[in-house]
């Protein structure tokens, strides 16, 4: 039960609290009411109000209007009556929530015209009541303003945003079925052809080895050789499908930087010396997660990338002026951090994490000793 409430205090804040004072406050307003029939009529309007209120939540179509306009029907009265003006509060967020847009703006400027028109009668009316509490009604009337159009936006970007995460999985399906059939036709171009050849020459082989052994031999040779060509291509095949090159992983990290609006600096020499291919693979693969943790939850304004080579090592740093969200002793999962550490240890790389003034990620890696030496000698 207390990690339950923990959890729900944890998702909602303080915002459960507010309602249930703006929920319980009318009652205060109606008992200072000089007639028993005020007192009643008030009651029996904050019922019928609040009653009315989850009905329009689970309305759809036209009674939405319907139920809207008695809701500011019923507002304008406690207004009026009780001096009561904090069921616009209500209105103003459930307007927010109607995701029709010639509805949202026909409902919200009836609403705000008629709570300013009622709050001005007030005023004139000179209400004591209303009067003392003059400070709240006009933060109640700029939420009237404000509220509604800032919720329905953020409803309209989420939306937008569960359709660009649909989208983009899409897209990652086309692009892994369009990446299937393009192994297939290299499969087919590449293997087929020789191994057909392979087969045909082996037949050959088989009816010429009694009649003419050395024709045979022959046509054995060309087998051997056709294998070991077909062996060659299909390794430069799986070379080219698994190396991902750093230069070409950083003309993607611009566009996704540039996407997010982030201003972006690039430092360094991206095509690396004396790194080998799976080297290079991890590093870009790092250099893609780093990028997407600089997009997705730092809120970054600025991000710096960096690159350095040495003799002994390479050294790529992430650097960006946003947020780290999680643990600074554990490396936190949702971040992929941990996956990048393990990739890294698989070619003896370490990982360093920097969280002051901004958030740096510090990748190094060895460099490959036996293409340095094979360089070496070539001079």
């Amino acid at each position: 039960m207390i990690k339950r409430y923990m959890t729900f205090q944890k998702n909602n804040g303080i915002a459960p609290y507010i309602w249930t004072v703006l929920g319980i406050l009318p009652f205060y307003f109606i008992f200072q009411a000089p007639s028993t029939i005020e007192i009643v009529v008030g009651i029996l309007l904050t019922l019928i109000f609040f009653i009315l209120y989850r009905i329009a939540f689970i309305s759809k179509g036209w009674p939405v209007y319907l139920w809207t306009l008695i809701l500011i029907a019923i507002s304008i009265t406690a207004t009026n009556l009780f001096s009561y003006v904090y069921f616009a509060f209500f209105l103003a967020y459930f307007i927010g929530n109607i995701k029709d847009r010639v509805a949202f703006l026909t409902l919200y400027f009836i609403h705000l015209i008629s709570t300013s028109a009622s709050i001005n009668y007030s005023i004139v009316m000179q209400e004591k009541l209303f009067l003392q509490q003059l400070p709240f009604v006009i933060i109640i009337w700029i939420s009237v303003i404000l509220l509604p159009f800032s919720i329905y936006n953020r409803k309209e970007r989420g939306q937008l945003e569960e359709k660009l995460e649909d989208a983009n999985k899409r897209i990652s399906e086309l692009v892994k079925l369009e990446e299937r059939q393009r192994i297939a036709r290299d499969l087919h171009d590449t293997l087929g052809q020789k191994l057909s050849l392979i087969g045909l020459k082996t037949d050959l082989a088989r009816k010429l080895i009694s009649k003419d052994p050395e024709q045979a031999k022959s046509e054995l040779k060309d087998v051997q050789q056709t294998s070991r060509t077909a062996l060659s291509e299909v390794r430069k095949m799986v070379s080219s499908m698994r190396g991902i090159r750093l230069k070409d992983e950083i003309q993607r990290v611009k566009q996704i930087i540039k996407a997010a609006q982030i201003h972006f600096i690039i430092e360094g020499e991206f095509t690396l010396s004396n790194v080998s291919l799976l080297t290079e693979n991890i590093l870009s693969m790092c250099l893609k997660e780093a990028v997407n943790n600089v997009v997705k939850h730092s809120e970054a304004k600025n991000c710096i990338i960096s690159i350095e080579q040495s003799s002994k090592e390479t050294v790529l740093t992430i650097c960006d002026d946003g947020r780290f969200k999680g643990d600074t002793e554990k490396l936190a999962e949702g971040h992929g951090l941990i996956g990048m550490k393990e990739r890294l240890e698989f070619i003896n790389g370490s990982l360093e994490l920097v969280t002051k003034e901004g958030t740096t990620l510090i990748i190094r890696v060895p460099n490959d000793v036996k293409q340095a030496i094979e360089k070496e000698d070539r001079k």
